[in-house]
């Protein structure tokens, strides 16, 4: 993170014990989303939405707009402002470590936002003391963390030199894998095709690179938005869609041909594969 290439967006501490550090948190990632306004084709004015009630089809003031929260089919109840504001978490300024876990038992599902958690002047002594007692046990911390009127749960962890707190989804809000419909698989794999899709995935192992992905889509719309801001005149060539439905493949020959093509190309073995090969060898041993 470049120093002074971002504003700190909360700022509290971190407590575990009766330990408390002073620290400041900044946004880890800044998605790069394509946003479209909509305009009126005549004059090209952005639109504008009004908020309107179907019943008369009259527009309604803000100071006529309470809420309300749908129980069952049009049926509401009101919640008002003041009791949202007796029930929120209370307003803490503090990130409080409840638990620390390995990061192997936290499934990528529950996590959510991550930040860069810095410390300010006064705690950067206990700040470096937790992220090198973090380091050497490999734990990560559990904690909860009351942000916008909101409460987190969070996971406190080591990463290049610094701590990272990632905001996590609770337990009921991740979905049991068994009430999706369509996951219960009653196919049968027989071994030489676990075997040559064994290989084809040791055969496209690597180093993990994020610098080797793209957005390719965002990266064309903002070319074509460069070239139409500077003029250029766009001629669009109609592209044939794939035949949907098509005829499935044989598998293993659509696994032969993978792996024929994946070793063509295979760059030298990186230090992934080579472990990753090294351990199944060891293993079948």
């Amino acid at each position: 993170m470049e120093k002074g290439s971002s504003r700190p967006i909360w700022s509290g501490s971190i407590s575990f014990g009766l330990v408390t550090i002073p620290v400041r948190l900044y946004t880890a990632v800044r998605e790069k989303r394509l946003h479209f306004r909509t305009l009126h084709d005549q004059d090209k004015v952005p639109l504008k939405q009004k908020m309107f009630c179907p019943a008369d089809g009259k527009e309604v003031h803000p100071e006529h707009m309470i809420k309300g929260y749908e129980i069952e089919k049009d049926r509401f109840v009101i919640i008002d402002q003041e009791e949202l504001e007796a029930a929120a978490p209370k307003r803490t300024k503090a990130i409080e470590i409840l638990d620390f876990v390995e990061l192997e038992e936290i499934d990528p599902l529950f996590f959510d936002r991550p930040y860069y958690v810095a410390p300010k002047p006064e705690g950067a002594k206990p700040y470096k003391l937790l992220l090198e007692a973090m380091t050497k046990t490999g734990k990560v911390g559990i904690a909860k963390v009351v942000m916008w009127n909101k409460e987190y749960l969070a996971a406190l962890r080591p990463l290049e030199g610094a701590l990272v707190m990632e905001t996590m989804h609770f337990n009921d809000e991740v979905v049991p894998s068994e009430r999706v419909a369509g996951l219960e698989v009653k196919a049968k794999v027989d071994d030489r095709e676990l075997k040559m899709a064994t290989q084809l995935i040791d055969s496209l192992t690597t180093d993990f690179k994020p610098e080797k992905y793209h957005d390719e889509y965002r990266e064309q719309v903002m070319a074509l938005i460069e070239r139409k801001a500077a003029g250029e005149e766009i001629h669009t060539v109609p592209t044939s869609e794939k035949e949907a439905g098509g005829r499935t493949r044989n598998l293993m020959a659509a696994l032969e041909e993978s792996l024929a093509k994946s070793r063509a190309h295979a760059p030298p073995a990186s230090h992934a594969a080579t472990r990753a090969r090294t351990t199944r060898r060891r293993k079948s041993a």
